[in-house]
């Protein structure tokens, strides 16, 4: 309702006018596609997000891959997709895109897999690579990823290779059987942890659900388990689709969260609407209350230099 989004509007400034409060986005689903991903730039231009989590197809399919100067088309759901596969296009609903584009954008990824040593990486580790290349190679500016490595903002992403990504990474270890890097998810969760152990106090915006919402809310029982005590997760707000009666991770409610030990039950707003409709008002309330502008910046990438 029009009433849970003001509410969570107000949860959003709360974490923004909170002095020593992180924020850590969360991407599932194909917003940015959509037409939302400027928003998530500006957010981290403006101090207004700390830390992101996303899927794969949000980092590199959309924004990764414009960044190369590779576009999303308007099209239809209502099309023969027989006919879109000879053509070598790939359909998101109503947005297509060039799948040889897309294998290009694969091909770049092996490339900057091929140019760094051999050893495991997290994923915020080789995102940083892919915007150090974007800085010097990017065709479109402002993509998230280059933001995000200028402003010291780590992105995650624990499945990372359920992506365009993974094509280029299996072929680079294909190609270098005996010497090649590689993804590692448990780095993913400790470095995340150790962002939750330094931040303290933190809220969360979630778009969507899935890996990225766990992921998120889960670093507090990790930190549980290394022997550090630390608040749960202090705000959250989860704007989703997902029906809480599937049982599903994505449906799972904060109030759920707060059984777990993840989230504080006082301050949470799940929000049910179609992400892309909601998120514009939302980060648009948050930035003209203009208490972004107080913030300090975390530039939390910077405690793993």
């Amino acid at each position: 309702s029009a009433r849970d989004l003001a509410n969570a509007a107000d949860i959003y400034d709360k974490m923004l006018k909170e002095k020593n409060c992180s924020i850590i986005l969360t991407l599932a689903g194909s917003t940015s596609a959509a037409g939302c991903m400027q928003i998530y730039v500006d957010m981290v231009k403006n101090k207004m997000v700390d830390v992101i989590v996303a899927t794969g197809a949000s980092i590199v399919d959309m924004d990764f891959f414009e960044a190369l100067g590779f576009k999303h088309y308007q099209g239809t759901p209502f099309v023969d997709d027989k006919l879109l596969r000879k053509l070598y296009i790939d359909r998101i609903y109503d947005t297509y895109i060039d799948e040889e584009q897309l294998q290009a954008c694969d091909q770049t990824i092996k490339k900057i897999a091929d140019s760094l040593e051999a050893r495991p990486y997290s994923s915020r580790e080789f995102i940083a690579e892919m915007g150090k290349y974007l800085k010097k190679h990017s065709k479109k500016k402002n993509s998230l990823v280059q933001t995000a490595y200028e402003n010291n903002v780590p992105i995650f992403c624990p499945a990372f290779s359920d992506s365009s990504a993974g094509f280029g990474l299996v072929l680079h270890q294909y190609e270098r059987p005996e010497h090649h890097l590689s993804i590692d998810s448990v780095k993913d969760f400790l470095e995340l942890t150790m962002i939750k152990i330094k931040a303290g106090t933190s809220g969360l915006l979630m778009i969507g659900g899935g890996v990225p919402k766990n992921f998120a809310q889960d670093t507090v029982v990790c930190a549980e388990i290394l022997g550090k005590d630390v608040p749960m997760h202090k705000y959250a707000i989860q704007i989703t689709v997902a029906d809480v009666r599937d049982g599903a991770c994505s449906s799972s409610t904060l109030k759920e969260a707060n059984s777990w030990g993840k989230v504080d039950s006082s301050c949470e707003q799940m929000v049910y609407a179609e992400a892309t409709t909601v998120l514009p008002l939302l980060a648009s309330y948050a930035y003209h209350k203009g208490n972004w502008k107080k913030r300090k910046k975390w530039q939390l990438a910077k405690i793993f230099d």
